[in-house]
């Protein structure tokens, strides 16, 4: 009976997850509900507690994020997006794979997809519709590369799987970079296939948009933004073994070096990096804390036992539920962090009973439940994409989903060579 209740309360939390309510509430009250009913209201609050003070994702998540504060107020990365830019309008066969690609490596260094897509939207979209490309392949253009903070050492969910695996986050990203890889040039190629098909490569007569042809690009700062990441894989990989550092170490020198370069108000810096900071811990890590709740009401209904218990007994589906769960989620509630979270809190942790490594099993729910989003109408990309270029956010989700579930396929069987 409490299996059957519990099945109903999590049904309900999808529900109102796909309603767009707060995920933070709603798996906050869905975790403390749970417990309650199971006759255990201290564990909700108690893994409430415990998830506050996760050192390894504080410092990754809060660090990044304070750098891409500093990078916005700097505006080193208009420079680098510019710098782009002016490259990708020489080659005109290449506009469309080459925006993906553009956006994809501004998302690497700039790893909020929303923030993302207001930057690289705001320069890409018009460059495109100049061109003549249809606002809406335009905007899904740079859609399909709003997933690229995969590779961001301080993407919430690389630090997580790697505490759950046991190993470093570059280790974690070592493990799936050849999947993005993968991914990202599927992706590309479809959309640009699509795009040939629905002949909206070329012809459109742009009235509304014009580039900024007379920005001037400074390629110092068009470095900066992308410099702890060279830090960090210079380090990591010991080309360079004095540069070995943490994610939080890295990003202070990228800071640091950001103020060098541009000379900017040391105070107002600081600031930006303290204010993207406790944006980090509002929005990133509390969705973190309130998934751990929500898992820990799961718990305490049994609910967890019995689903490990029932995929151990068809290990066939586990592959198939790692992937496509968090992916549909993904795409149904505009985020992939809820449901990717939940998974690799509740079940990751037992990938050897399913034949698998944690880092795998953990990368493969990361990449689904991104993709989805990447693939949403209603994830806060699409919308401020969909903004930008005057389209409908569902005329943008269109040509994407091709693209996106071709990108899953092609980073799955990567994931699971």
């Amino acid at each position: 009976m409490m299996i059957y209740l519990g099945i109903v309360l999590v049904i309900a939390t999808i529900y109102f997850l796909v309603k767009r309510y707060d995920a933070r509430l709603v798996l906050l009250a869905s975790g403390i509900i749970m417990a309650c009913v199971a006759g255990t209201p201290m564990a909700s609050l108690s893994a409430f507690a415990k998830n506050m003070t996760n050192g390894g994702l504080i410092q990754a998540v809060c660090s990044v994020m304070g750098f891409a504060m500093v990078m916005k107020y700097t505006e080193c990365d208009k420079h680098l997006i510019n710098f782009m830019a002016s490259g990708l309008s020489k080659f005109r066969l290449f506009l469309i794979p080459g925006v993906v690609f553009a956006t994809y490596a501004v998302n690497i260094a700039l790893p909020s997809a929303a923030g993302t897509a207001a930057a690289a939207g705001a320069i890409f979209v018009p460059l495109m519709m100049s061109a003549g490309v249809h606002p809406a392949m335009a905007g899904a253009a740079v859609k399909c590369g709003t997933y690229g903070s995969m590779l961001n050492p301080g993407l919430a969910h690389n630090p997580f799987v790697a505490k759950i695996a046991g190993i470093s986050v570059m280790e974690v990203i070592g493990f799936h970079y050849k999947a993005n890889i993968a991914s990202l040039v599927m992706a590309a190629i479809l959309i640009t296939v699509i795009a040939y098909y629905k002949k909206e490569h070329q012809g459109y007569k742009a009235t509304d948009y014009e580039t900024d042809e007379s920005f001037k690009v400074n390629f110092l700062y068009a470095l900066m933004p992308i410099l702890p990441i060279i830090v960090l894989i210079l380090g990591s990989t010991k080309v360079v073994p004095a540069l070995k550092m943490g994610v939080p170490e890295a990003m202070i020198l990228g800071s640091i070096a950001a103020l060098a370069a541009t000379r900017k108000n040391p105070v107002k810096l600081t600031n930006a990096f303290f204010d993207g900071m406790g944006k980090a811990y509002t929005d990133i890590l509390g969705i973190i804390i309130a998934a751990g709740v929500f898992v820990s009401g799961m718990t305490a209904m049994g609910l967890v036992k019995a689903f490990t218990t029932a995929m151990l007994n068809n290990p066939a589906i586990v592959k198939v539920c790692a992937a496509i769960g968090p992916f549909i989620l993904g795409v149904v509630t505009g985020s992939g962090d809820a449901a990717t979270f939940a998974f690799n809190e509740a079940v990751t942790p037992h990938a050897k009973d399913f034949g698998m490594s944690a880092v795998q099993m953990g990368s493969m729910a990361t990449l689904g439940g991104t993709l989805g989003r990447t693939m949403s109408p209603i994830a806060g990309a699409t919308i401020i994409i969909a903004g930008i270029a005057g389209v409908n956010p569902m005329e943008i989700a269109k040509r994407n989903y091709l693209p996106m579930i071709g990108a899953m396929i092609a980073g799955m069987i990567f994931l699971l060579m």
